[in-house]
């Protein structure tokens, strides 16, 4: 069982179809027993980073995930999600993160169009069975208007080009984020879930 973390999100209901078709079971929730028991943890996301944590706070879920996380459970960041997973992010504000990944979050430069919305190609930083059987550059969907801009480079595994490098796939021990949607990234989103499911199996 995949708990995704309800913490007021939207976008879940194509994430848990994009689950479904992998046939990997999935529950939408705020129990912190259901996210202890579930086999893997993933946290989604679209919205303000600053509400996305205060949720998490008020609920008590923020050490429940730490807690997971140090356990060795794997836990996958989407979107928001993934920049949840580090130390601070600047978006409108200075805000504190989960703090599972080193690195800050900051807005993309004004030098491009913001929020990003669209198809970006990945490029592949270092060989993962997250990647396997996917080309060298592959299409995927992002919506974002701020990105990881200081991170461990050991933990890069893809990112893209939008107004500089944006980390877009990271990867450290059990900790996964993707900065884009696979769930609104055709096929190989499709087979970016496949892989991770067979990686942490």
């Amino acid at each position: 069982m995949i708990a995704i973390i309800d913490y007021g999100a939207g976008n879940i209901k194509s994430l848990q179809f994009a689950l479904d078709k992998l046939n990997k079971e999935s529950v939408l929730t705020t129990d912190p027993q259901v996210i202890r028991d579930a086999a893997s943890i993933i946290l989604p996301g679209v919205g303000a980073f600053k509400d996305a944590m205060d949720a998490i706070n008020e609920m008590g879920l923020a050490e429940v995930i730490k807690k997971e996380a140090a356990s060795g459970k794997p836990i996958l960041g989407i979107c928001l999600g993934m920049q949840l997973f580090y130390e601070r992010s600047y978006e409108d504000g200075d805000w504190e993160g989960l703090g599972l990944l080193k690195g800050n979050v900051s807005k993309i430069r004004d030098t491009v169009k913001v929020p990003h919305m669209g198809w970006n190609t990945i490029a592949k930083h270092q060989e993962s069975r997250l990647l396997k059987d996917l080309p060298e550059d592959f299409y995927v969907y992002f919506v974002h208007s701020y990105a990881v801009d200081t991170l461990e480079e050991t933990s890069l595994f893809g990112s893209t080009q939008y107004g500089g490098v944006v980390p877009a796939i990271v990867q450290q021990g059990n900790v996964t984020g993707m900065q884009f949607h696979p769930e609104k990234s055709g096929d190989v989103g499709i087979k970016l879930l496949q892989n991770y499911e067979e990686m942490i199996s």
